[in-house]
């Protein structure tokens, strides 16, 4: 079923799917939500609103038949980032249904955000039928087309009539959804939208069903359908390869490849392997390194450092940007060559002097740079002379022991933060990082390692980044349970305000799922990200402070204990390693106090 149902198929499957009740809305909603589990889709999210009740009460029966998974959420903006978090760990697209008025609105950021990240999200909306449309029927607004060009696909259904045939209706949408979602005919996956409008009787009794048999998702187009093609890149110009947001694995194997230094952004997919250049911000500042490249390889979506589009606008860089997806491509300057996939030339040899000098250079000056700065920024960090602890010297011993003390004790800086979190996520976990400034602490320090790490980079803002985690938790844990491997935890790191942004997705309401997930809170009382720009030497403090970094003073054990979330302070290092090592089953928050 990898292609979706055959046309031949759509007939039987609609009366299969279709709860005969007699009520309009409530059979199309049975037929409509039951074709797109036959179709791979998995997981419902829905929130509570009278026009969408049908949708809504079908998903929970097919919940109750373990045909497919229901997440409810009161706040439909929560509803739509944890959808989007959903979507983003299962590359499948989840549904997200709600009522109609400014509940649809209050998805917009989600699907903004989906758009630009191309990840499959098909958002059902219920409405007004016709009639009731352009009289100022109450929470009736044009809902039809509410998402415009950020949507791959959309529909505004008409109300169901009880007319035989709507049952395919219903299956036909369905597939084009999914299809249009994923991309499978236009390699550009992304948010679709499905507007149901629904006349009263609202719903009745959904029937019991039986399990819907789960469908396989069709296949994502190649980059053919884009008219990109795979290319081969020669040895003839000194390049680095760029890695930004979602740009996977591909990009750290092609690196190796080419014998090209990698520099690879922590919410890449690709922050590991030999050819890593860590300090990649200092390096391309230097004229002897940044000043050498003759080429620039890009995958994915680069959005952490001012250094690299300075580098790709430079003047005399071939830039060359790989995009099996997506139809509008990254392309700084307007000037890149957009390619479907690249190739190591046949005339390079990695083995080779000069190849090997050229990746080495980089490679061994980050891994000074780095050590450097661990030193600079944080001199406690540096380990106690284990040859100490041996000494039969009592001086030496206590030597080693006040050392040791000292390191336990030592206060957290955001690069100590960044460190530890990231020392203790392993491959089965995951990490989350929120638009804060913790994420480019994270991104200038931490070593190589092939962990799953998941940012929304698509428009870079703090929105949703609790549901969205939220999602990626569930989404990762239930996955691991089916396939009987270890389930670990998902640690999401943010910033107070990107906390406070999405503090109502800290609601877990009744008969909901709860997942293993620590939300790392690093708390320095507004947004210290702006004293980095050059506006904070020019605005006037109290203005810049009022309007920008938006002091704020909340307390955060109250907030949680207001959710029913555990939380901790970690102040020192031993603190905050013991408070890692360890989460608390369930949901938990860790709050870590940092200067500004």
């Amino acid at each position: 079923m990898g292609d979706g149902p055959h046309p031949g198929d759509v007939t039987t499957m609609a009366a299969a799917a279709t709860a005969a009740t007699g009520n309009p809305a409530t059979d199309f909603s049975v037929a409509l939500l039951s074709a797109f589990v036959r179709n791979g889709v998995r997981d419902l999210v829905v929130s509570p609103g009278s026009r969408s009740q049908a949708l809504a009460l079908a998903a929970a029966e097919l919940e109750r038949s373990g045909s497919a998974r229901l997440h409810v959420r009161i706040d439909e903006r929560s509803g739509g980032f944890l959808a989007l978090g959903l979507a983003r760990e299962t590359k499948a697209p989840a549904v997200v249904i709600t009522t109609s008025g400014t509940a649809t609105a209050n998805l917009h950021p989600a699907v903004l955000e989906a758009h630009e990240a191309g990840i499959p999200l098909i958002v059902v909306t219920g409405d007004r039928p016709e009639e009731l449309r352009g009289i100022r029927s109450n929470q009736t607004t044009q809902q039809d087309g509410l998402y415009a060009s950020a949507v791959r696909w959309s529909d505004d259904v008409d109300a169901p009539t009880g007319a035989p045939s709507e049952g395919e209706r219903a299956v036909a949408l369905a597939e084009a959804a999914v299809r249009a979602a994923v991309g499978a005919d236009s390699a550009d996956p992304g948010p679709v939208h499905l507007n149901v409008a629904f006349r009263e009787p609202l719903s009745v009794a959904v029937p019991e069903l039986p399990e819907q048999p789960t469908g396989v998702l069709p296949s994502v187009a190649g980059p053919e359908a884009l008219g990109r093609t795979v290319v081969d890149i020669d040895g003839g110009r000194r390049t680095v390869v760029v890695a930004g947001a979602d740009a996977g694995p591909r990009a750290e194997e092609f690196a190796r490849e080419g014998g090209f230094p990698l520099i690879a952004e922590v919410s890449s997919g690709s922050h590991f392997g030999p050819n890593l250049v860590v300090s990649y911000r200092d390096l391309l500042r230097d004229e002897v390194f940044g000043g050498a490249v003759e080429r620039a390889v890009v995958f994915g979506h680069p959005t952490l450092s001012r250094e690299v589009p300075l580098l790709l606008t430079r003047e005399g860089i071939e830039l060359i940007v790989v995009a099996p997806t997506g139809g509008q491509a990254y392309n700084p300057g307007h000037r890149a060559r957009i390619v479907g996939g690249v190739r190591a030339g046949s005339d390079i040899d990695v083995r080779s002097p000069e190849v090997r000098g050229w990746v080495g250079r980089w490679v061994f000056a980050s891994r000074r740079l780095a050590e450097q700065a661990e030193r600079e920024a944080d001199p406690a960090a540096v380990a106690p002379d284990v040859e100490k602890a041996r000494s039969f010297e009592p001086a030496d011993a206590l030597a080693f022991a006040s050392a040791e003390l000292a390191a336990i004790r030592a206060p957290i800086t955001r690069a100590l933060l960044a460190e530890a979190v990231w020392r203790y996520t392993w491959p089965h976990d995951r990490l989350v990082l929120g638009a804060s400034r913790l994420i480019r602490d994270v991104d200038r320090i931490v070593p190589g390692k092939k962990i799953t790490v998941h940012a929304n980079r698509g428009l870079a803002g703090i929105d949703g980044t609790i549901a969205t985690a939220t999602g990626i938790a569930l989404a990762s844990q239930a996955a691991a349970r089916a396939a009987e491997t270890p389930s670990g935890v998902t640690r999401v790191l943010l910033g107070d305000l990107a906390l406070l942004h999405d503090v109502g997705s800290l609601l877990v309401g009744a008969g909901e799922a709860v997942p293993h997930l620590q939300v790392i809170v690093g708390n320095d009382g507004g947004g210290t990200i702006f004293d980095g720009l050059e506006v904070a030497g020019t605005a006037p403090a109290q203005a810049f402070d009022r309007v920008l970094y938006t002091p704020q003073s909340v307390d955060f054990a109250a907030l949680a204990s207001a959710y029913g979330w555990p939380h901790r302070v970690a102040r020192t290092k031993g603190e905050l390693d013991q408070a890692l090592s360890a989460p608390p089953a369930g949901v938990s928050i860790l709050e870590i106090p940092l200067t500004r």
